[in-house]
Parts: structure tokens; sequence; C-alpha cells
């Protein structure tokens, strides 16, 4: 089997913010005090886009989303591997992840979700040295002419309208399940 000379590519500028980001300053994301998944809690909710907090776990918004309400379920414990996780996080962080699909559900109707764990920078891990659990809503056609040619990503809502409404709508979805 040959491998084409050209490959089919999809480009996705929007996100050099992040990268460049990262690129500046990934050795201090190995300490705590440049993490950014540690800063977050430490700042008001909105600051720190921070949508709900549990005992052990935190969820928040992504700086640079794929979809609109993609939220990340991070331990407080600046740890960098799933298996480094005590029983106690593991739980809050899998509850967590589950009331996140049913917040965002309730609030924008989402068909599905991407869920996953980049497991260390070969991985695609953009912060490597602090667990994070990527919630990323999808719908039916949520992929369309402008990323692909218009090399934009279109997000119809402001970050803090978004973590506003996910923050209120999950005290109200946690009482549910309760």
């Amino acid at each position: 089997m040959s491998v084409p000379d050209e490959l089919d590519r999809l480009w996705t500028p929007h996100r050099m913010a992040y990268i460049n980001d990262n690129d500046r300053r990934e050795e201090s994301y190995d300490q705590p005090a440049g993490c950014p998944f540690c800063l977050a809690p430490t700042r008001d909710d909105a600051d720190g886009l921070v949508v709900a907090r549990g005992k052990s776990v935190f969820a928040v918004l992504n700086l640079y989303p794929y979809n609109p309400g993609h939220l990340m379920v991070c331990p407080y414990r600046h740890v960098a591997d799933y298996t480094d996780l005590d029983e106690a996080e593991t739980v809050e962080l899998a509850r967590f992840t589950q009331t996140a699909m049913r917040v965002v559900r309730r609030v924008s109707g989402a068909h599905g979700f991407n869920l996953g764990m980049n497991q260390g920078a070969v991985a695609g891990a953009g912060i490597a040295a602090h667990l994070h659990q990527h919630v990323v809503p999808r719908w039916g056609g949520d992929t369309n002419f402008m990323p692909v040619v218009g090399r934009t990503k279109v997000l119809p809502q402001l970050l803090g309208d978004t973590r506003k409404l996910l923050a209120e709508r999950w005290r109200e979805v946690e009482a549910e399940h309760a």
C-alpha cells in the first residue's frame, strides 16, 4: 500500500492561539504556579470560567473551545496521569462528566458528545502536566463550511455568557440527580 503524495488536511488555524500560548508557557505548566488548571479555581468563577466546583474536581470552560459549551473536568490536585487519581477523585470526575453532559443537553440540546483525556504530550495533551477530561458537545451538522472553507470557527455565544448559563443549570441538574 502506498501513501498518497497529497493527503487531505483539515486546517484549524483558530487553534494557533492555543498552540502559540502553549509553546510560550510549556515549561511553567509542570509547576502548579504556572498551570492554568491550578490557577482557574483560585479566581472568581466568572474570571476563571469555572462552571461548577466539587470537593476534589471542578468544571471549567475551554478557553479555546472546539464547540460552544466545551467543558473540561479537572481535579484540583496537580496530577498528570489518570492512574494518579485517588478513588474519590475518580468517582467525582465521572459524576461531574455525567452532570456536564446533562447540563449541556438541557442548555443547548446537544445531540452527542466527544469525551476524552489526552494522556501525555505525544497523545495530544496541550497541558500534559494537569489531567483534564474534555466534554465536547456535538450536533448533527456542526461541522459546516466555515471551518473548512472560511478557516473560521463560529461560536455564537461569548464564553462568559456560556459559563453563566451552564453554572445556573448545573445546580438544577445536580439537585435532580442527588
